[in-house]
């Protein structure tokens, strides 16, 4: 919602006047420059950037998508640098394994993730970053027309780490994996992949000799859509490490953490270019959604992979059929709470012969996709995309600005998980079992979920980004409104029947807080002082901490969180704020509401002071209304 603002108006006589022959088009054009001039800096900082990164081979990376990846989400324009942070994290992962799988063939997967782990990690980027001077590029700050300056007298809180990702982001949506390599080697990232070294590799599979089955390779090569130059790399991709007990020297764990890095790379690029459209945060869950264990498992089932998979391990093969079992829809299946997720093998399957793949066709990408594309077909879309039900009740109840109270308790090898949600009018509770709390909260959380679709609430997700604190303030007094059914119960006295009073109470530097239309009853039975009063200690009065002891004791108590309304004042004379050393003097004012429902007993409602930014104003109405509930007994303050 959006905030009033009084208008006014200047009267002046017309002998003071001068008329000149300026169209009013011209000069409203003239508020535009300081806009433009930011704009056009902006575009040279890129430009700058871009020539001291001077990648001059193929494609010209645009100072547009330079701008972007320097751009973030503080800054409140149209781009910024999140999406293709999100591809430039799974690019350099796919460069950093690549490198790491071609350099290091003796190490194993242990090894080389903790390698990885190290090379991609904040902490390394950050350093990288700020060793290029990369913190004066990065554009952290929205632009206010009204408090321009000219350039370089602006602060920057550097986030170098995430822009290096989105810079590695931006080559190589501009100019390929050669663009990327060719950043990545600017930051001083060791990302060499050096052709003889594919060789090696492949002359190395070229000597595996140990046939599983007659036409196993080919078999597998038809359902796959692909024949191997090389056959022992798809049988490396095959062997579980179960088989090295019997004496073979190898196993797929090589290939799955090359793969896992493949697989990485291509669907977040698919996703990035499907859907340009969507939020960086949508985009984060499509991929999340796309690339994980359980994914590549049911690809591996539907598929038929899992046959071709070469162990020697009895639980593993009961846990395989188990899986495919429960995900052809049988009802011969043993134990469904073991069954629901699939098998960690499976997965490593389908990420090991990615790998052996682009080994084979000597790192090509393209080649990859071609062929594993129909095999994880169909590919989650946004209309299709379903959250874990816990992140989708999360989200739904932080959107609707309720608390979720969650209790687990251990009953023999499972979990018993109890999510309680406090709505209004009711207290609703979900219930669920598994063999960890995941899996025990997930299932009370759909309980919940289904519950909540029964009353008339789902979870929607532009829904959850439209919550917003601060709205128009309807009416001039504040008031504190229990009468009617508050206490649960119908109330059809007349009017006259109710105490009516406004009673003034003093607090230090806040708006008086008015009280009517209190029901004798309710007041004193359901709204009560209880002996379990909680207790808070004293309130931060610094800027956000009356907000955030108010938040915290909602969510102790399970109320809804509460809703403010702010409306912005002008004054023709200068209004003083503050006392002391904080004492200032402005034009322009904040005033807030603000509204808190206890369940079962009613609607709080309080008004705070007028204070000279919407922040201070929120705090203002939150200190009102903390000490309006420590007035009725239901808090305790200590100072």
């Amino acid at each position: 919602m959006l905030n009033e603002k009084a208008q006014t108006h200047v009267h002046m006589p017309p002998e003071l006047l001068v008329s000149i022959e300026v169209p009013i088009t011209v000069l409203k054009s003239s508020y535009l420059l300081p806009s433009l001039i930011h704009r056009l800096e902006s575009l040279m900082l890129a430009s700058q950037l871009r020539e001291e990164i001077a990648f001059t081979t193929g494609s010209q990376i645009s100072s547009s998508l330079i701008l972007e990846a320097i751009t973030t989400l503080r800054c409140s324009e149209s781009f910024s640098m999140e999406r293709l942070e999100l591809l430039g994290d799974s690019v350099l992962k796919y460069a950093v394994s690549c490198h790491l799988f071609l350099k290091y063939p003796k190490k194993h997967e242990g090894q080389l993730s903790a390698r990885r782990s190290w090379v991609v990690c904040n902490s390394t980027l950050h350093k990288l970053g700020t060793d290029r001077s990369l913190q004066g590029y990065i554009r952290d700050g929205a632009f206010d027309p009204r408090r321009w300056v000219a350039p370089g007298q602006r602060s920057i809180r550097p986030v170098p780490s995430d822009c290096v990702e989105a810079l590695i982001g931006a080559y190589y949506v501009g100019g390929g994996l050669n663009a990327a390599l060719h950043l990545m080697k600017w930051f001083g990232i060791d990302v060499e992949l050096e052709p003889s070294l594919v060789d090696e590799a492949i002359a190395t599979a070229s000597l595996r000799t140990y046939i599983p089955k007659a036409n196993e390779i080919e078999i597998l090569e038809s359902k796959i859509g692909y024949e191997f130059s090389v056959k022992g790399l798809l049988l490396e991709a095959i062997t579980h490490a179960t088989e090295q007990e019997l004496g073979v020297g190898y196993c797929y764990q090589r290939l799955e953490f090359l793969g896992d890095s493949v697989l990485d790379v291509l669907i977040t690029w698919h996703l990035y270019q499907s859907h340009r459209d969507i939020d960086p945060g949508e985009l984060t869950d499509l991929r999340s959604a796309s690339v994980n264990n359980e994914s590549f498992a049911q690809v591996a089932v539907r598929r038929n992979l899992q046959q071709h998979l070469q162990h020697c391990s009895g639980l593993l093969l009961g846990q395989i059929k188990e899986y495919a079992k429960y995900l052809s829809g049988s009802d011969d299946v043993p134990n469904p709470l073991q069954s629901t997720k699939g098998p960690k093998a499976l997965g490593d399957l389908v990420e090991s012969i990615a790998g052996a793949i682009l080994i084979d066709t000597k790192l090509n990408l393209n080649e990859v996709w071609r062929i594993f594309k129909p095999l994880l077909s169909p590919i989650v879309t946004p209309d299709k995309l379903e959250l874990p039900p816990l992140r989708e009740l999360n989200e739904l109840c932080d959107s609707l600005g309720y608390f979720i109270k969650e209790k687990c308790t251990n009953k023999g090898e499972l979990v018993h998980a109890e999510l309680r949600l406090q709505m209004i009018d009711v207290l609703l509770v979900g219930e669920g079992c598994g063999r960890n709390k995941k899996a025990a909260k997930g299932q009370a959380a759909a309980q919940l979920l289904k519950n909540l679709e029964k009353r008339g609430i789902s979870y929607s997700r532009s829904n959850s980004k439209r919550r917003k604190q601060g709205a128009d303030l309807v009416g001039v007094s504040s008031s504190l409104n229990m009468g009617g059914d508050a206490c649960g119960q119908s109330n059809n006295k007349d009017s006259s029947e109710l105490i009516k009073f406004h009673k003034k109470q003093k607090t230090t530097g806040m708006q008086l807080c008015t009280r009517t239309s209190i029901a004798n009853n309710c007041l004193e039975n359901a709204c009560k002082p209880k002996l379990d009063t909680p207790v808070i200690k004293s309130i931060n009065m610094k800027k956000g901490g009356p907000r955030s002891s108010l938040y915290e004791l909602c969510k102790r108590l399970q109320w809804p969180m509460p809703s403010f309304e702010s409306k912005e004042q002008r004054s023709r004379f200068p209004i003083i704020f503050g006392e002391g050393s904080e004492r200032r003097e402005g034009f322009n004012s904040f005033i807030s509401s603000i509204s808190l429902h206890i369940p079962n007993c009613g609607v709080m409602e309080c008004r705070g002071d007028h204070r000279a930014d919407k922040k201070s104003s929120l705090d203002s109405a939150a200190l009102v209304m903390l000490h309006e509930l420590q007035r009725q007994g239901k808090l305790i303050i200590h100072d």
